[in-house]
């Protein structure tokens, strides 16, 4: 009878006890939310950087307009203008809600094709939801002859760049 009451070795080997499994959940545990610290650390002090293109854009050369002309630079988002009294760039992003504008050379005007803004070529708002004028950019011409244009930098309307 007394060896009735002994159990296997093989069974005891395969039980788990309470201690034993609430240990080795603890330590998986413990061991995962580790893993999750490193990995958000090492994503937080790799470098995150953002490549932008350059602001300054070079608009073409200066002979190449004619007086009275809006040219539009879809690229780069500009209307570069030029006058009698000389040249001047605007953005081309709506002051609404920042949709592209277009030139509507029969009208005279700038359009936004998103809510209705117009604008003069001057950039001057003549109607719609738009809450400010087009900024005038910082236009300069370079040693090759070439008009560069500012995007990151307005100023203050009517200052022409005369040739």
């Amino acid at each position: 009878m007394a060896e009735e009451n002994k159990t296997n070795p093989s069974e005891t080997e395969r039980e788990i006890s309470r201690r034993s499994f609430f240990t080795k959940v603890g330590l998986g545990s413990l061991g995962i939310a580790s893993a999750g610290t490193l990995a958000f650390a090492y994503q937080f002090l790799s470098p995150n950087v953002l490549y932008e293109a350059s602001p300054i854009v070079n608009v073409g050369n200066a002979e190449s307009y004619e007086v009275n002309s809006v040219t539009l630079h879809v690229k780069s988002a500009v209307y570069t203008v030029r006058l009698p009294e000389g040249f001047f760039s605007l953005s081309a992003i709506c002051t609404h809600l920042g949709c592209m504008t277009a030139w509507k050379p029969d009208l005279g005007i700038i359009a936004c094709p998103c809510h209705g803004s117009h604008f003069s070529r001057e950039g001057k708002k003549l109607a719609g939801p738009a809450p400010k004028p087009l900024p005038w950019l910082k236009t300069w011409l370079s040693d090759d002859g070439d008009l560069m244009v500012d995007r990151s930098t307005t100023i203050h309307p009517l200052q022409f760049l005369r040739i």
